[in-house]
């Protein structure tokens, strides 16, 4: 495929500031009953409503796909796609059932469609999002990945941004241009792989980017990493970074971060055994190309850090 890290951007996939955008939205759920009638009353309640709305039961046990069939039954936009109950494991994400779940939908659209995005049940979209999509795509030609930032809901009934690289589009709310999806594909099925999409996009020469929604955030209804515990999604994270080549400087970096964050200095430690855990095992890695790309990035980050804490200026270009 298209995806090793030396090609450029394809300029030949530039298009018009004009040109249409036909948006394909796939929504990935199981067992979301408490928050998919949250979710589908912000896709409605969208300014340019999408094309297509694919809604993937990811095998349901609770009132689910109720909620999405009567929700299809009044939407011609809307399709429904059911896949059979995956068997219990001790780790429900170690082989990416999200993304597997997105994959069979984008393989089930009609045509033609322009842009795809990716959402999770457990989402209220900013009415703006789908128009904030379609003009920065419009406007940018190379922005290959894009999404809104997100916030998170407090349990005092406040929301809270989620801190992370504005190059990094979460998970749950992505939009892909269809020439870079393809150009990326096929993406491993296994963790990191909404890393994994990213680097590959950036080192073929497209940009991503999280941007501020014009009518807010985008409202994650449920804490990240609290379905199945905080320790095990900074496990997880860890073996992320193993898995895309990140630089040992940076996996230092990383372990401190989430060092400081709660559970205080347990988060940290789960991260290093997660990337050490992988290590050991011979956990699943990306290309070679595209880990040498993630460390040269991670260089960089940790060298303009190092400027910003010295307060040191970068040369200026021409000069030894």
């Amino acid at each position: 495929m298209g995806h090793v890290g030396s090609q450029p951007w394809p300029a030949e996939h530039a298009a018009s500031v004009d040109a249409p955008l036909r948006l394909a939205v796939v929504v990935c759920f199981q067992n979301e009953a408490e928050h998919l009638p949250t979710l589908l009353e912000s896709i409605d309640a969208q300014t340019e409503p999408a094309e297509q709305l694919m809604l993937v039961d990811d095998g349901s046990s609770d009132r689910s796909p109720r909620i999405v069939a009567d929700y299809a039954a009044t939407r011609p936009a809307a399709t429904v796609l059911t896949r059979a109950r995956r068997d219990e494991v001790r780790d429900r994400l170690a082989d990416a059932p999200e993304w597997r779940a997105f994959q069979a939908g984008v393989a089930a659209l009609g045509e033609p469609w322009d842009v795809v995005a990716k959402l999770d049940g457990d989402l209220k979209l900013p009415a703006s999002l789908f128009a904030d999509v379609r003009a920065r795509l419009r406007e940018d030609p190379r922005l290959g990945v894009t999404g809104a930032w997100f916030s998170e809901a407090t349990r005092d009934g406040g929301q809270v941004r989620n801190a992370h690289p504005a190059v990094h589009v979460r998970g749950a709310n992505k939009f892909y241009r269809r020439a870079c999806y393809e150009q990326i594909s096929p993406i491993p099925a296994q963790l990191g792989w909404d890393t994994f999409d990213e680097l590959r996009a950036r080192a073929g020469g497209w940009r991503t980017e999280t941007f501020a929604a014009s009518e807010g955030d985008v409202v994650h209804l449920r804490p990240t990493g609290s379905f199945d515990g905080r320790l095990r999604g900074y496990r997880r994270w860890g073996m992320c970074a193993w898995a895309y080549g990140a630089h040992p400087l940076g996996v230092l970096a990383g372990a401190v971060r989430r060092a400081r964050q709660r559970p205080v200095v347990l988060g940290g430690v789960s991260y290093l055994i997660g990337w050490g855990g992988a290590a050991l095992g011979g956990y699943p890695r990306l290309e070679p190309e595209t880990r040498a790309f993630a460390r040269r990035e991670d260089l960089r980050r940790i060298r303009s850090a190092g400027r910003r804490l010295l307060r040191v200026e970068p040369k200026a270009a021409g000069r030894a």
